[in-house]
């Protein structure tokens, strides 16, 4: 028996539990909650949705409940609707780093890079070594055309994660679109190095289109 299966039966008993439990009290909030965790943690995400929103009914100033709420909304691709989620949650904790993030996950997947980058920046005032905002940020402003800040974020997000492949291939991308053959070359050795699955993602990136025919880079892309 696998440690999913195993999990997804302990999950779907919890559930159960929590059911009878709400039988005899409809009005707590917190099994409430704990089951659309539950819910959630299953794929669930339209029941889990459901209890969110009766936690939040009973328990308006939750912002927890709200902020899960919008990450249930996000697996759906609610966007719209997750970030008035993340927005009520703010409203009841405004210096909250994860909501902030999880707020520019969702203007971002509704290309509203500026307005992501402004939730990334919250974030960051209040975790200022969040690698994943740092890298999204640097994605945020790739898609802005803006590939000197991009490559800024990128670097400051290798500070913090210094092995993470995804960064340097990012910044090799951002070289390539400025004809900038040296440092891209060496920000894509760089990527391969950690992880050579990379490889043949470069072989197919339009984004390095520019220096494809370059011998450096062709002798990168070949396989070993």
């Amino acid at each position: 028996m696998t440690e999913g299966f195993i999990k997804s039966a302990d999950l779907a008993e919890a559930i159960a539990s929590y059911n009878e439990t709400l039988k005899n009290n409809p009005d707590d909030d917190v099994t409430w909650y704990d089951r659309a965790m539950a819910l959630r943690d299953l794929g669930r995400y339209e029941e889990a949705i459901a209890s969110f929103e009766k936690v939040v009914e009973l328990r308006p100033e939750y912002d927890a409940a709200w902020n899960n709420l919008g990450v249930a909304l996000t697996d759906l691709g609610r966007f719209t609707e997750a970030i008035a989620s993340y927005d009520q949650a703010l409203k009841i904790e405004p210096n909250n780093d994860a909501v902030w993030y999880n707020r520019g996950l969702a203007l971002f997947n509704l290309e509203r890079y500026e307005e992501a980058i402004d939730s990334y920046d919250r974030a960051l005032k209040f975790k200022p070594d969040k690698e994943a905002a740092w890298y999204n940020r640097g994605l945020a402003l790739f898609n802005l055309e803006l590939y000197e800040e991009a490559i800024d974020s990128y670097d400051r997000a290798l500070i913090i994660k210094p092995d993470d492949a995804s960064s340097y291939y990012n910044k090799a991308r951002c070289y390539a679109l400025q004809s900038d053959v040296i440092r891209s070359i060496e920000n894509l050795q760089k990527t391969i190095e950690l992880n050579p699955e990379w490889r043949e993602q470069a072989k197919t990136d339009s984004e390095f289109d520019r220096i494809r025919q370059e011998k450096q880079f062709q002798l990168l892309i070949k396989e070993s």
